[in-house]
């Protein structure tokens, strides 16, 4: 029996310039952590005394025989890209909601990935964890993706994840612990209650990435000055800030990437004291980050009586095998 635990991730700035059709021909980068909240995938090989030759408990329940049965995308896709030939028995618990924007779908395949190369007893680095995650979500399953999550899923930490034509480079951000309390501290995230389907959306702001150069370019800007921020000793607010710049900035690559009602929670944040904020993921619902002062959250709570807040932290550890046995 193997478990492994995957976190999922905020992205703070440079969403958009991982995508293909961008960094293969610009340069992408994108600011982002891993929060303390997992994807959970348990396996074994299943014992051969049942009607089906593997089981799949995740949302839905899955007993089949051959591997082409398969309806999940990422457990049929990944299960062939290891050549997977013995039944097995995977389970998938998590945290927080699928398709929220926090990255779930590629912390699922980044976690069932290094479960597998345990289950056959092999330890692999973050680095091919993330290479083959992208390479199933972009090439087998076809998935209107980026590569910032799986690069984080399997990594963890604050990083600056630089992408282009040859790959991806991972720089840690290296700053004061206290520095990183206080960023974590004017942070709050809001679960909307919506949602969606992050290729979907993704599709119209792909389409429109050839028209959308100046933004993107200014988008993959803010990068570095958020990380001059933290670097500094400037005011945190100033974090917040741009953020709210870049929220701007990010709304305008698509009509779908917002709504009526995400607008609607915001300003009233906006009303109560937050500085700045966005919709983690590709938009349409899901996570609602806040950047607000510890002295004001409490108004902004209140006003958005009735939207969940979710409490995290910041995690380091990037996915890892939690259990492992050879005998169950």
């Amino acid at each position: 029996m193997i478990i492994s635990k995957t976190p999922f991730r905020i992205s703070f700035f440079g969403g958009g310039t991982d995508y293909p059709i961008w960094c293969q021909e610009n340069n992408g980068a994108v600011l982002g952590c891993t929060i303390d909240k997992y994807c959970y995938i348990s396996c074994r090989f299943l014992p051969p005394f049942f009607e089906h030759k593997s089981r799949l408990v995740y949302s839905k329940i899955e007993m089949i025989n051959y591997i082409d049965e398969i309806v999940h995308p990422a457990v049929r896709e990944t299960l062939k890209h290891m050549n997977i030939k013995e039944g097995l028995e995977i389970h998938h618990d998590g945290d927080l909601p699928a398709r929220s924007g926090l990255g779930s779908s590629s912390a699922f395949t980044v976690g069932l990935l290094n479960s597998l190369y345990a289950l056959r007893g092999c330890m692999v680095s973050k680095q091919r964890l993330a290479k083959e995650a992208i390479y199933i979500e972009q090439e087998r399953i076809k998935e209107n993706v980026g590569s910032q999550d799986q690069v984080m899923a399997a990594y963890g930490g604050m990083n600056i994840i630089e992408f282009n034509s040859e790959g991806f480079e991972v720089n840690p951000i290296i700053i004061k612990k206290e520095r990183i309390e206080e960023l974590q501290n004017h942070l709050m995230l809001f679960y909307t209650g919506i949602s969606r389907t992050a290729s979907y959306i993704a599709l119209e702001q792909i389409n429109n990435t050839p028209k959308k150069k100046r933004e993107l370019s200014a988008m993959y800007d803010m990068v570095w000055e958020a990380q001059k921020i933290l670097d500094s000793e400037s005011d945190i607010e100033d974090f917040g800030r741009l953020l709210n710049e870049s929220w701007r900035l990010k709304k305008s690559l698509s009509d779908k990437i917002s709504s009526h009602y995400i607008d609607y929670l915001y300003q009233l944040a906006i009303e109560e004291g937050a500085v700045g904020g966005k919709l983690l993921g590709a938009g349409g619902g899901g996570f609602l980050l806040l950047f607000a002062k510890p002295e004001n959250q409490e108004k902004i709570k209140e006003r958005l009586k009735g939207v969940l807040q979710v409490n995290f932290c910041f995690e380091n550890k990037g996915s890892s095998i939690i259990y492992y046995s050879s005998n169950d």
